[in-house]
């Protein structure tokens, strides 16, 4: 039996042992719960995702690389916070965010401007947390906000990330051998039926698949040095060393806190964000409800409350010490859905979703310091950051054109999400909003009876 190797145990159908901070409830390594070894693995092989971030910070946010990994290991830190929290969730980035914030971002110098811009939604993010935390606004926002505007949001947001690749200049176009493929085989290994059947059928296959996109990105490294479109890394042993004085630098202390007109600015990002970010935020939600039918031993008690506060705190301080392009996502989807499903295997499995949760986190900022690995993948990053964006900008499409149903929604939605992806977050907010009041509104009103009459007779046949 694999015992729990920490001070305090979990009695049957009790909530993991905890130090109460208020409404939070702080776990401790080894304290309050023990490392889970698999999830050590995993994470250790898993935070070369984070690295494709450094790629956005030195090109887009005009940031040394130094400075770019110190931001990258600090954040690895900062995404400990949720389950050290209580929150049962694997922290994370708002990923479908980050088309759409380049974007943004083009729209400034890179250097001072680019990274007090950077540091304006991070604020904003956090005022929106706060607020609609503590008023409950956040569920009344998402729930309200009609379907068409929603998949507006998430299909400019794929759109973004999708165009931002393969356009003239584009990534691909520098390096289409090694993008294409690992683009293919992202798909595949994500998307296949096939490659599903197999990955059940053959252990090997689905132990491979439990690593997400991270195969994929080895072999399109592998094919990308082979065939000559990037160089061969230099690999340097020992631990990677942060650079905290070059982070210091671009903090807002020093460059100064961005302009009115930035914060402005920065509104629409935000209120993007914020409902991407709740959308995560109900998956991980439907995540825990689900695996609580399976472990009775464990009693599992967190709030939405919680979870908005944990995230306003990681934005708050990612705006003052750490301007990181991610932003403050209150979940890692793939890799909280991968802990939840060990946790089904019961106890002698996983101890508690908080040992698994808390073990892929503190594994992200423990592969941060492997200095061979991250030196390795340091010629690369443009590869992971491109197949990161065109793997998030195809779940954005298909996520998006699931909201709609109706031909009119359908409309709105398109032209709102082209917009976006071509003029950036608030026009695209403007023009959404505009037609789905000018042409959504009026019909459904105009439609209303009709339309319920249709419905009735269909339950009526069936």
């Amino acid at each position: 039996m694999n015992k729990p190797v920490s001070m305090y145990k979990r009695k049957p159908g009790h909530e993991q042992p905890y130090w109460a901070l208020g409404q939070y409830k702080i776990r401790i390594p080894f304290v309050h719960f023990k490392l889970e070894l698999p999830e050590i693995i995993q994470g250790i092989v898993l935070f070369t995702v984070g690295l494709s971030m450094i790629e956005i910070m030195t090109s887009v946010m005009g940031i040394s690389y130094e400075a770019a990994l110190t931001i990258t290991i600090l954040n690895q830190f900062l995404m400990l916070l949720p389950s050290i929290m209580g929150v049962p969730f694997v922290g994370g980035f708002i990923t479908a965010l980050i088309p759409v914030l380049i974007l943004f971002l083009e729209g400034y110098e890179p250097g001072t401007e680019a990274i007090q811009a950077v540091i304006a939604v991070q604020i904003m993010l956090a005022v929106i947390f706060l607020l609609f935390g503590k008023t409950g606004l956040g569920e009344i926002l998402v729930k309200t906000l009609p379907a068409s505007l929603k998949a507006g949001i998430l299909i400019g947001a794929g759109i973004t990330a999708i165009m931002a690749e393969i356009q003239p200049g584009g990534r691909l176009t520098e390096t289409p051998v090694a993008i294409t493929i690992g683009t293919l085989l992202c798909f595949y290994m994500m998307f296949s039926l096939s490659f599903k059947a197999l990955s059940k059928r053959k252990k090997l296959v689905g132990r491979i698949a439990s690593f997400g996109i991270i195969p994929a990105i080895f072999i399109a490294i592998f094919i990308g040095w082979a065939v000559g479109e990037y160089p061969t890394p230099n690999v340097e042993w020992g631990i990677t060393t942060p650079s905290f004085g070059a982070v210091w630098d671009i903090t807002p202390f020093v460059i100064g806190f961005p302009t009115i007109e930035m914060f402005i600015g920065a509104i629409p990002i935000a209120i993007l964000a914020y409902v991407i970010a709740y959308g995560d935020i109900i998956v991980g939600d439907k995540l825990i409800e689900r695996v609580k039918q399976f472990r009775p031993d464990e009693k599992i008690e967190y709030t939405f409350k919680q979870v908005h506060m944990v995230t306003f705190f990681r934005s708050v301080l990612n705006a003052l010490f750490v301007p990181h392009p991610g932003m403050a996502g209150p979940i890692f989807t793939a890799g909280t859905a991968t802990v939840a499903e060990r946790y089904t295997n019961g106890r002698t499995s996983m101890d508690s979703i908080f040992s698994g949760m808390n073990s892929l986190s503190i594994a992200f900022s423990i592969g941060i310091f492997l200095l061979p690995v991250v030196t390795f993948f340091q010629p690369f990053l443009p590869i992971a950051l491109a197949l990161t964006l065109i793997l998030t900008g195809y779940l954005c499409i298909t996520v998006g054109m699931q909201q709609i149903k109706t031909e009119t929604e359908m409309g709105v939605a398109g032209v709102m999400a082209i917009v976006l992806a071509i003029y950036g977050a608030a026009p695209g907010l403007v023009v959404g909003i505009l037609l789905y009041f000018l042409i959504q509104r009026s019909r459904q009103k105009q439609d209303g009876p009709k339309q319920q009459e249709s419905e009735d007779e269909k339950k009526k046949i069936s």
